[in-house]
């Protein structure tokens, strides 16, 4: 059995185009966005807000991202704009990450952004765990969610990217090169 440690050493991005296409089950979905809610938040603000894309919903926010990026471009469909559309449909579900920060709030919004990063941590996780593969892309100039009529928004709610998720063949197992502790930590005494 694994420890928690190895597991987060193992975790990496996987993007869409290594996707097998299955879906991913509404029980481990909502393992997925369960663990998403147990992140650490100052003062329990609890400041996430996500919006999950499956099955003919991929193709709508593939279609809704194509012409958004038509529009933002003043250019024709493209082969980019495709590409985009076509990663959502490789896609078993898409996590659209928004913040929804309290307007009378006195936290720093970053403090909101770090808690919202956790909450995304923790699904990237659990995703890895029951074996499906991730990757978060941050939001293009483009990204402009707030015209997207098929979601429900607030006016303070901000789009933070998308969170791929696809079932797998495999996990990756070799650990990349990273920096040692003594690199990135000074011990005072």
């Amino acid at each position: 059995m694994q420890t928690l440690l190895q597991k987060i050493q193992q975790r990496r991005s996987i993007f869409p185009k290594d996707y097998t296409g299955d879906a991913v089950s509404s029980e481990h979905m909502d393992q997925i966005l369960e663990a998403a809610r147990w992140a650490p938040t100052h003062k329990k603000t609890q400041p996430w807000k996500y919006k999950v894309f499956q099955g003919n919903g991929l193709k709508q926010l593939g279609d809704f991202m194509t012409a958004q990026f038509v529009k933002d471009s003043g250019k024709a469909e493209s082969f980019k704009s495709r590409k985009l559309a076509e990663k959502m449909q490789q896609s078993s579900a898409v996590v659209l990450i928004f913040l929804n920060r309290q307007i009378k709030e006195s936290l720093p919004e970053w403090e909101e952004v770090a808690a919202v990063s956790m909450s995304v941590q923790n699904m990237w996780l659990t995703a890895h765990d029951l074996g499906y593969g991730c990757y978060w892309s941050s939001p293009k100039s483009f990204a402009k969610m707030q015209e997207f009529e098929a979601i429900d928004l607030e006016s303070n709610d901000q789009f933070l990217g998308f969170l791929y998720i696809g079932t797998v063949d495999s996990q990756p197992e070799e650990l990349p090169k990273r920096k040692s502790v003594e690199e990135f930590v000074q011990f005072i005494n």
